[in-house]
């Protein structure tokens, strides 16, 4: 049968957005926090702003291997549901629901102590990884230390949203999500400035306002699931259920989407390594870039998880065939957002580059190199990020995710960044370009893999 990238199907575009706006909204609330985070922090210093940019790239590590946690345990909740509404042994299917949240929360705890011991022990050390600039090092290293207590709860509430939205419990989060973001901005007005009474901090102001923010997160998350929440139905007591008939399932799939978010994750902070080592100016006009770069991808971000969660569920059902379809609408899609983005790109960048009073007319420049940049990336890295993050991912196919999305990392972009940077010193634009690379390849490997249909694998609910 011969599939369309593009097709008239209003039930499908309804059904993948209907999922997708209230997570991008989410992510656009997200990404808000963080740019008016920059914003106060530029107006405080450059040498803040800087340090705290830096920081954040080893507290993203984090971010990322808990969204790759969250979103590999998603492939299975939303398999598994999908089961459940097609009524294909419901009660198996619920029990392995829980299993499958019940082990993600147990490693998400696992994984917070880890970096929050790390964090603590080392912070001077951590920040010596991106930068060799004294001030840069002292700024970060307090940052660091204020930024401890909040793995643990950004950890805890990050996976369980996932998991809610695999069973479409998307509007609830969305709605923590707006009142995280009014407690996080106030918050860092009070501390960073001093104001209203609160004592002048600084970047560790920064740093409490972030970890209030994500305990008022947690704390609601948390309690919808385990009081509330009835597609999952799990509750405090399912913490210690015994979880051994499903673990062969989930170390199959959910893992290789972990060990590809955390190499991935170890990928990127090498790039913001080079990109730290390479002076202040290009840092502060990358951190301008990268928040630019989020807020033109944040429908692309909810198309993917819903491309996950769409993929999962119709497989669920026992329909292979409508997800063949569904899986180049997905593509298509994936095109039109990427030129979209790409367009929101030129408009706003301008504007967003004035907003940073505090920055200098270098990095400035340096910035808008960036966008030109970005702009192109954008294009493909939107096409993918559909593909290998939603629709492949959903099929089942991460150990190949895992194999391909690293091989083109470390293999193609960072060797050619740090050529490009440190041995033939091309400008800004074509720095970018280079370690972002593996974009454009990815697009024509997910097509392929998307023809060939071998990354639809088939997932079980575990022994009895």
């Amino acid at each position: 049968m011969k599939y369309k990238l593009f097709d008239r199907d209003p039930g499908f575009y309804k059904n993948v957005f209907a999922l997708s706006l209230p997570i991008a909204l989410q992510s656009l609330i997200t990404i808000g926090v963080n740019m008016l985070d920059n914003i106060m922090l530029g107006n405080l210093s450059e040498t803040s702003f800087s340090a705290v940019s830096l920081a954040n790239s080893f507290v993203g590590i984090y971010h990322i291997l808990c969204m790759g946690l969250g979103m590999g345990a998603s492939v299975l909740v939303s398999r598994y549901y999908g089961m459940k509404l097609a009524k294909d042994e419901p009660e198996k299917a619920e029990r392995a629901l829980r299993q499958t949240v019940c082990l993600m929360l147990r490693l998400a705890l696992l994984l917070a102590l880890l970096f929050a011991v790390v964090t603590a022990a080392i912070p001077e050390l951590l920040m010596t990884m991106y930068t060799n600039e004294a001030p840069l090092i002292e700024q970060g290293a307090i940052y660091f230390r204020w930024s401890v207590a909040s793995y643990f709860f950004t950890g805890a509430s990050l996976t369980t949203t996932i998991a809610l939205r695999s069973v479409r419990q998307v509007r609830y989060p969305l709605f923590v999500s707006i009142g995280a973001f009014m407690v996080n901005i106030v918050a860092n007005y009070m501390f960073i400035f001093g104001k209203w009474g609160a004592p002048y901090m600084g970047t560790a102001g920064a740093a409490l306002g972030t970890l209030l923010a994500r305990i008022f997160e947690a704390a609601l998350i948390l309690g919808y699931l385990f009081l509330k929440d009835r597609e999952i139905a799990f509750r405090i007591k399912h913490l210690f259920m015994k979880t051994r008939s499903l673990i062969g399932e989930y170390i199959r799939i959910c893992i290789p989407v972990l060990i590809s978010d955390g190499i991935l994750a170890i990928g990127n902070n090498t790039v913001a390594m080079v990109i730290g080592h390479l002076g202040q100016t290009f840092v502060a006009a990358n951190a301008i870039t990268a928040v630019t770069q989020q807020l033109s991808t944040v429908v692309v971000q909810g198309v993917s998880q819903g491309g996950a969660i769409v993929t999962g569920q119709t497989l669920g059902k026992g329909d292979r065939e409508k997800t063949m379809k569904q899986g180049y609408l997905f593509f298509g899609l994936g095109l039109g957002l990427g030129f979209l983005s790409a367009l929101f790109i030129m408009i706003a960048k301008n504007p967003i580059i004035n907003a940073y009073k505090e920055v200098g007319p270098e990095a400035r420049e340096t910035a808008g190199q960036l966008m030109l940049a970005i702009s192109l990336i954008i294009i493909f890295q939107a096409t993918n990020s559909i593909m290998t993050k939603g629709v492949l991912r959903g099929g089942g196919d991460t150990k190949m995710l895992m194999l391909t999305d690293n091989i083109f990392l470390w293999a193609i972009s960072i060797p050619l960044g740090i050529l490009a940077g440190f041995v033939l010193h091309f400008p800004a634009f074509w720095i970018y370009v280079c370690l972002k690379s593996d974009q454009i390849i990815k697009t024509f490997w997910s097509y392929l893999r998307l023809r060939s249909g071998k990354w639809v694998k088939k997932i079980s609910t575990g022994r009895q």
